[in-house]
């Protein structure tokens, strides 16, 4: 009950009514965020090509370029300078005839993702440098996995494919792991190579624990070459309207040894990333705002439906306040500058 004396009397209006004091200057707005977003938690994706000096615009992402493992490296140096912290990097097989049922191209000594590891470390010891394992980029069909004579996936193959490109890229000084195939048991299997390998304590395995199918990965397989050559990955790939299921998915990672989770997309699953932040409550959670979602936001600018920026700081702020300690996105160089303001 609220006493008379907290009341206004020309109003009658409670005290505790009045809010806008608290938020009537840019800095005071910035205090009532229980999270600011900050340089170190982002991760920003690049695309590395087998053509060593490519550098190739991607029409449907906006601002994003396809590079070689020579031309990528001034490109990043901008971003270092700016305070990049982070970046995770898909291989891109453009070679005639180097896709195959298994993948070899994946975990290729010679290939793009390895030698662009080794150049990082070497170019720029201090930046942080995860590796997307999967073995879409690389397979003759565009599936995750290896494949039943039928189509379907054969998991313990597959698992085991994945495990060991892993740990290949773990050999070659990827700080992490972010194993996106979504196959039962993956975690495990990757986990158990980095200890026979004895990395176990130098390699960070972030899982892609909840990543839904859907109609937001259209821009990132242009990019990587990565769509399916038939039917789709709903087999595999979390129902969007599972829930309990990609609940059930988190626990499973953190059981078999996953050290932080991603969930993916982002916008559309803001009750995902929130109830990670309970189940996970221990772990690094990672928001991936992904190439769908990040073009329909150009889209809509470009329309003068929105301004980019306040949208792109809606979006990513919404991450932060559904749970998520770490961002994947394509806004990563954009956000270098504007948090410096």
């Amino acid at each position: 009950m609220v006493h008379k004396a907290q009341y206004i009397k020309s109003k009658e209006t409670p005290i505790s009514s009045i809010l806008q004091g608290g938020y009537n200057h840019p800095l005071s707005r910035e205090w009532q965020q229980e999270r600011q977003l900050t340089k170190n938690m982002f991760i920003f994706p690049l695309f590395i090509s087998d053509d060593p000096n490519e550098e190739t615009d991607i029409p449907s992402l906006p601002n994003m370029k396809r590079f070689g493992v020579n031309s990528v490296i001034p490109y990043v140096s901008k971003l270092v300078d700016k305070g990049l912290r982070a970046v995770i990097l898909f291989g891109v097989p453009l070679k005639p005839g180097v896709k195959d049922e298994v993948g070899t191209a994946a975990d290729d000594p010679n290939g793009p993702v390895i030698q662009t590891i080794k150049n990082f470390r070497k170019n720029f010891p201090d930046l942080f440098i995860m590796c997307d394992v999967c073995l879409c980029e690389y397979t003759s069909h565009g599936h995750c996995g290896i494949l039943n004579e039928d189509g379907s996936l054969k998991r313990e193959p597959s698992v085991q494919r994945i495990a060991a490109v892993a740990v290949n890229y773990a050999k070659a000084g990827a700080h992490s792991v972010a194993p996106s195939d979504m196959m039962d048991g993956r975690i495990r299997d990757i986990k158990l190579g980095l200890i026979n390998s004895g990395l176990e304590n130098k390699c960070l395995v972030m899982a892609y624990s909840a990543k839904f199918s859907g109609n937001l990965y259209g821009p990132f397989r242009d990019a990587a070459g990565s769509s399916p050559s038939f039917g789709d990955r709903k087999s595999y790939q979390l129902p969007p309207g599972g829930s309990g299921l990609a609940r059930r998915a988190l626990i499973r990672d953190l059981d078999e040894g996953a050290d932080a989770v991603i969930i993916k997309p982002s916008t559309f699953f803001l009750d995902i990333i929130n109830d990670a932040s309970k189940l996970c409550k221990d772990y690094p959670i990672c928001a991936y705002h992904v190439s769908g979602e990040y073009a329909m936001l150009h889209a809509a600018a470009e329309k003068g439906i929105v301004d980019l920026k306040g949208i792109a700081f809606e979006a990513h702020q919404g991450f932060l306040r559904a749970g998520a300690r770490l961002i994947i996105s394509y806004f990563t160089p954009e956000f270098l500058d504007w948090l410096e303001i």
